[in-house]
């Protein structure tokens, strides 16, 4: 679970991704602010739809830590927190492709641009890294499909 910043009209929102160890992209989330909330807003969503992990991997974001040990307080199931930068490059080589796709943008001019855009890229980036779709389906038709 790690966070990357995405510019809108001169200020910074924010992108969540959570990714797997097999470094497929569970969820995604664009918020406006970088806090416990938007960290606890956005943590039960990839756990509801992939089940309870046994330990998540984030940075020094106290936010992060601080959202986990919420969920945990409320829950039977504990997540255990791995704080380590190293073991959170599968999820840091994730941003990049945003990134790169969002900077030759030069930024975006509302949040539901940035938030349909961003959400976009993540779909294709799904697709191509095998997550979804049909066997016999080209990858427009798979985009279609998750688009509608």
């Amino acid at each position: 679970m790690d966070e990357t910043y995405i510019k809108l009209k001169g200020e910074w929102l924010y992108l969540y991704q959570a990714v797997d160890k097999e470094g497929k992209t569970v969820d995604f989330l664009l918020t406006r602010k970088r806090n416990k909330l938007a960290a606890h807003k956005f943590l039960p969503k990839p756990i509801t739809n992939n089940g309870c992990p046994n330990v998540i991997n984030i940075d020094k974001s106290g936010a992060n830590r601080e959202a986990i040990r919420t969920y945990n307080k409320r829950r039977l199931k504990r997540i255990r927190i791995r704080q380590c930068k190293y073991l959170n490059n599968r999820v840091e080589g994730d941003h990049r492709f945003i990134k790169w796709r969002t900077q030759g943008m030069l930024g975006f001019k509302s949040l539901e641009s940035a938030s349909r855009t961003s959400s976009g890229i993540e779909i294709v980036r799904m697709i191509r890294k095998e997550q979804v779709g049909c066997l016999m389906a080209t990858y427009f038709k798979t985009f279609c499909s998750l688009a509608a």
